[in-house]
């Protein structure tokens, strides 16, 4: 793998801002996902490969197939059926929770060990004891960000790793594999993902998202998900009159909050496979309030126990707040993709057969959230999620790690010459 290439796509990727915005009605929600977008497909162009960037800012390109017409091997493509048509996804955003504007990445090279204090805040530290995985890296290239940003491996790391990829395939037409197509999404972060996305253009057997942290890891399941809005109307007075005539929204805001679970189903205190309740976002005032709530599990149909216990807990506000008025709005995110990867058992299997033959062992994961595949795979395209190095995302103390970056391109390519293998 060309190294030193790949770091400086993925640090000139990380300094652009395309932080998605919730609050924007637009797709996508913020320009700087249009300015990469346009920078991948330029690149792509320069490869000679066919991109485009479509009027929603996604980009779709098709790395070329090496087997068919004169290229093909009579050993490598048995008479009957084609080679597949495999894909690779990954998205532009970057998540709200903290900022990507004005990064600036840290190169560690090489990695000594240790807790790492960032440059811009040293309060900002990341440390072993809460990334174990660094005491395997040592002697590695690590990248952060300065400690006052994010640093945007989610998801720029798979970004990188999927144009790397291109590029090498691209530079060794030796390598036999069938069309690859390439997607990069928007606003993945906000749930909007695959919104603008239209199956029919990817036509592909299966997809790969580039979006999981680590290496080797092969994201089965995810959460299956929910978000309630809650709009939540008091009375509004001028407070010197206010007696037994103002209902406070904010104080019967506060209620609702205090009536779901806080010492379990909540984020706080649960793992592994254990669902969630998550007020998430509040705003307004006296005369009205609205919250945000997302509700999670693997077991889809607990989301509806969960949905029940928000009308219960409004009923019960309003019984206790005269004049107050609750009403919860819910709206479908994504599914657990563990129910469409049983129709199509390849798309896991192969990418396990792909790890065996780089002499590496494949672990299988759950994601307690979401992912662009969570939603492709109830659309019909299996879509499991793969390592690309990332790790503690969504925070300042976000970190990537460029070897696994590149374990990550190394099993890529040996993904699409298994397809084109077993078919």
């Amino acid at each position: 793998m060309n190294r030193d290439r790949l770091l400086e796509r993925f640090l000139r990727y990380v300094q652009i801002d395309t932080t998605a915005r919730e609050s924007a009605e637009t797709y996508p929600s913020s320009s700087g996902q249009l300015e990469l977008g346009k920078i991948l497909a330029d690149e792509l162009v320069a490869l000679g490969i066919a991109a485009e960037q479509d009027q929603h800012g996604i980009v779709l390109a098709t790395v070329p197939s090496t087997v068919d017409g004169a290229a093909a091997s009579a050993d490598t493509v048995a008479a009957g059926d084609p080679v597949p048509t495999i894909a690779f996804c990954a998205h532009l955003d970057t998540s709200a929770e903290t900022t990507g504007a004005g990064v600036k990445p840290q190169v560690i090279k090489p990695y000594e060990g240790g807790n790492i204090v960032l440059p811009g805040d040293s309060t900002k530290v990341i440390l072993v004891d809460e990334n174990p995985e660094l005491k395997n890296l040592v002697g590695c290239t690590l990248i952060t960000s300065d400690g006052t940003t994010l640093l945007g491996a989610d998801d720029k790391a798979g970004v990188a790793v999927i144009m790397e990829t291109a590029a090498w395939l691209m530079e060794h037409p030796e390598i036999q594999h069938g069309p690859v197509r390439l997607v990069f999404t928007c606003d993945e972060e906000i749930g909007r993902g695959v919104d603008k996305l239209n199956l029919d253009r990817i036509d592909a057997t299966v997809c790969y998202t580039l979006d999981g942290q680590g290496a080797n890891e092969i994201d089965v399941e995810t959460f299956s998900a929910d978000v309630a809005v809650i709009h939540v109307r008091g009375v509004n007075i001028h407070p010197s009159i206010g007696k037994d005539r103002m209902t406070n929204a904010l104080r019967v805001a506060a209620n609702f909050i205090e009536r779901l679970p806080r010492n379990q189903l909540s984020p706080e205190t649960t793992q592994g496979r254990e669902g969630f309740i998550h007020p998430y976002q509040i705003e307004g005032g006296v005369g009205e309030v609205r919250l945000r709530v997302i509700l999670r599990d693997f077991d889809t149909a607990k989301l509806e126990e969960y949905a029940q216990r928000l009308h219960v807990a409004a009923a019960d506000s309003m019984l206790e707040f005269k004049g107050a008025q609750i009403e919860v709005e819910l709206c479908r995110q994504y599914r657990n993709m563990a129910d469409g990867l049983v129709r199509e058992p390849r798309a896991v299997g192969y990418a396990q057969q792909a790890l065996s033959q780089l002499g590496r062992d494949s672990q299988l994961a759950i994601v307690r959230g979401g992912t662009d595949g969570s939603r492709l795979t109830e659309l019909g395209l299996p879509t499991p999620n793969l390592s690309t190095g990332q790790h503690a995302p969504h925070s300042p103390l976000e970190w990537a790690c460029l070897d696994e970056m590149i374990q990550s391109i190394e099993w890529l390519i040996a993904l699409t010459t298994v397809w084109c293998e077993l078919k």
